[in-house]
């Protein structure tokens, strides 16, 4: 593994005090959607992530959303824990994504089409797994940030770019590069965060689902069949769509629903 990603990692700050607020919010049983909205009621960027994805077509709701509490109501405590997360990452790394061939507006939006793609299928399929299954997808893209860092660092981006814009598989160029792959980035970032391993787990193996301990291997499947249909690189075309499905269907997956869940999310973008 490459030295100087895994010094970055080891650099970066922890999570800020409403993230560790918001998780304690979570993880009590009798806490509700007031205590959750009073923890992010002083962190305007949560907020108005919050609002901008509850206002957001992607997720269907019918009415204008105006103020965290109605954002937290709609979105539930789950949901909500994941998009302050989501923000908060993306705040702490410094977001550079020009080797990838986007910007980082275009980035987070690729996460969170990845995210309410994943949501979309899984509540068809498993609720309970689709909201385990919301915080990975929409994360677990993390490491990209790292590496571009890193390819910028080593004054490679035209040539990483080239092959990243025409690949059908990131991860290879990625390990050609970078000696590592998102996934593995990625999953490093959140051990050292202190994430559960369950959570490391089903990042760290989704690329090569097939080897994930039994436990996770839906989970990790899921997300590397997410990110197929929706590489950074070429989202939702008519190739990544083509290669998810068949993945879909060679793991075992009635194909026919996430193809349902997929034009669902190109009617509505």
């Amino acid at each position: 593994m490459k030295s100087s990603i895994l010094d970055s990692i080891k650099s970066l700050p922890p999570l800020s005090k409403t993230i560790i607020d918001i998780n304690k919010v979570y993880a009590d049983e009798e806490a509700g959607i007031v205590d959750m909205a009073k923890a992010i009621e002083h962190d305007p960027m949560i907020i108005a992530n919050l609002l901008k994805a509850a206002n957001s077509p992607l997720y269907g709701f019918s009415k204008d959303i105006k103020n965290a509490a109605q954002a937290v109501s709609l979105f539930g405590m789950s949901m909500t824990r994941s998009i302050a997360l989501g923000n908060a990452v993306r705040k702490l790394l410094n977001v550079d994504m020009q080797p990838y061939g986007v910007t980082s507006e275009e980035f987070a939006d690729i996460s969170t089409q990845q995210s309410a793609l994943m949501l979309s299928w899984y509540n068809r399929l498993d609720k309970t797994k689709a909201d385990k299954l919301y915080l990975a997808t929409l994360l677990q893209e993390t490491g990209k940030i790292l590496i571009a860092s890193d390819v910028i660092e080593d004054d490679e981006t035209i040539s990483f770019a080239s092959e990243i814009e025409t690949t059908n598989n990131i991860a290879m160029v990625e390990k050609s590069y970078v000696e590592m792959t998102t996934a593995e980035v990625t999953a490093i970032v959140f051990e050292h965060w202190g994430f559960n391993s369950d959570f490391i787990e089903m990042i760290k193996y989704s690329d090569t689902p097939a080897s994930a301990p039994e436990s996770i291997r839906e989970y990790a499947t899921a997300l590397h069949i997410i990110k197929t249909v929706v590489p950074v690189n070429k989202p939702f075309s008519e190739v990544s769509i083509n290669f998810g499905l068949k993945k879909a269907s060679d793991a075992g997956y009635d194909h026919e629903l996430l193809e349902d869940a997929i034009d669902d999310m190109l009617d509505v973008l």
